[in-house]
This record gives structure tokens, sequence and C-alpha cells, in this order.
């Protein structure tokens, strides 16, 4: 019987990020391009003999309950399967909160592998994916593969890895709401030339040519979030002149990343945003690799200003 398991849940970059029209019932469908990268939220979990599920974090203002993805991972499964005994969740969260990096939805993904493998409930990732999709359409996304070209929501591709290269994370000291955001996006009447290339981008990561894929990447949110969070713009800037392939924003944001080739120059980047006189335009920092399963990569980062 297991009592303990200690899990990773990995962020994830948006390298491409299409909304290809908003439908009649008001969902949108999205077309992106996913990757993993080496910034991870540690998750212990620790059966209890009392019933119930408590969750612990390492940040006071994340939530210990229902409004929690992990918790409502954990009792999705020990509900459905009638599991008697206890469960506690303890969450050292270090990917950025609210950042367009999936951590939320990667700690579900990994609480719901955990219970599964903790209580030997005998449940295949297909069907992991199944129960996923009830907590959200992307929970899923981040263990479901280390890149995959999305579809509506739950639907994937997996690829091919991409050629190993530095990353540099910044999030600024705004918060961005997702749903404003899409509120805010007139979707249906973005131009063709504002759609990225998600097609070539999944070519270009099939042939290992990551300047293809630095060269194809594109998020059309950015049209709504910059012109509202200016900060988003700077740091893609600054990243760019210091020498990335090209900078992006994930997810709606405000997290902004950089594709480096040449690790000195990204860590030349890294420690003006973090101890530099950049840092003004950061409060969390990360310069890390892309994660493929097997990878090694370390990742270094903190918490600026």
């Amino acid at each position: 019987m297991i009592k303990h398991l200690g899990l990773r849940a990995y962020g994830k970059i948006n390298l491409g990020l299409d909304v290809v029209r908003k439908r009649e019932d008001g969902y949108h469908e999205v077309r992106m391009v996913m990757q993993t990268v080496g910034v991870y939220d540690r998750i212990d979990l620790d059966r209890k003999k009392r019933a119930g599920i408590t969750v612990e974090t390492n940040l006071y203002y994340l939530p210990n309950n229902e409004n929690n993805l992990a918790y409502r991972a954990a009792k999705l499964l020990m509900d459905e399967f009638g599991i008697r005994e206890g469960l506690h969740i303890k969450l050292a969260k270090y990917i950025p909160v609210a950042a367009g990096m999936a951590g939320g939805s990667s700690d579900a993904a990994a609480v719901l592998f955990g219970v599964n493998k903790m209580f030997d409930l005998g449940l295949s990732r297909e069907e992991l994916m199944e129960r996923g999709v009830k907590i959200g359409a992307d929970v899923l996304l981040p263990s479901a593969g280390n890149r995959a070209l999305g579809g509506i929501g739950e639907i994937l591709t997996p690829l091919p890895p991409m050629p190993q290269c530095r990353v540099l994370i910044a999030k600024p000291g705004v918060s961005v709401s997702t749903k404003w955001v899409y509120d805010n996006l007139r979707a249906n009447e973005l131009k063709q030339e504002e759609h990225p290339d998600i097609d070539g981008m999944a070519e270009a990561i099939r042939r290992r040519d990551l300047a293809g894929v630095a060269s194809r990447m594109g998020n059309v949110l950015e049209k709504v979030t910059i012109p509202a969070h200016p900060d988003i713009g700077d740091l893609k800037d600054f990243m760019l002149e210091r020498g990335a392939l090209n900078a992006l924003m994930s997810g709606s944001g405000p997290t902004v990343f950089g594709i480096f080739t040449n690790p000195v120059a990204a860590e030349d980047a890294y420690e003006a945003l973090r101890f530099g006189k950049y840092k003004y335009l950061a409060k969390q920092v990360y310069l890390t690799g892309l994660y493929n399963r097997r990878d090694t990569n370390g990742s270094s980062g903190g918490v600026t200003g």
C-alpha cells in the first residue's frame, strides 16, 4: 500500500496560440502548440485514516478547498470510487500563479495521476484525461504530452521533441483575467495575417528546426493584453534586445518567455532581470530549459523586488 507520493507538476508555455473563432454558444475555438518547461510545482500526497481532503500550500492566498483544482481532482476520483480514507495534499507552488502557464491545471493533472496510483484505481491515461476534462478542458494538457497541437479544448495531437534551448520566463507584477481577455477579443474580426501559423510551427517542430519554430511564434491574445498592460511588451522587447530568437506572452498572460540558443546571453538576461537594473520589469524570473520527459535540465529562478 502506497502511503506517500511525491510528484512534480510542470508548467507550460504556448509557443503558438490562435483563436479560430467565437462560437454561437459563447465558447472560443483555439489551436495552440504547447511545450512543458523545467519550472514545476512540488506536490506531496499522504494517505490519512480520517476521511476528507486537506490542502496545505506555501502561498497564503491560494484556496485550500474545492476552489483549488488539486482538491477538485482528488475529490473527483475519491467520490467516484468511494474511497473512505482521507488524503492530505501539500502543494509547493513555483509556477507563476494565474500567469498563463497552466500551473493549476498541471497540479490537478498530477493529483489525478497520483490518486490513481496511490489507491490502485487502475485507470488508463485516456480514462484519466476523460475525467480531467470534467474539471477543465486543459487540465491534462501539461501531462498528456510534452508538446501538443491543440484542437478544440481536449483534442490533442502529440508532436516530437523540440531541440533543447534555454528559456527565460518572467512574470510582471500585474494580474490578468483570462475571462476578460477572451471577452475583449473580437475573434471573428481577426484578419488572416493576425492568426499565427500553427500548422507551420508544428511542421518546424517535426523537422527539429528551432529557428523555424521561433519565427512562427505568435499569440492572438497579445492583441488584448499588451495594450492594457504595456509591461508585457517591455519584457518582450528586453528579451529580444538581449539575444532571444523570439519572445512571446504565454496564454492570456502576463508571463513572457524568450527562446535563447546562446546560454551566455540567456544567463546575462536572467541576471539583469533578477538582480540588475531591469528587475523592476518582473516579479518572478526563471531561467530553465524545455522539459522533454527524461531531460534533466536544471532551472534557476525566484521572486524579485
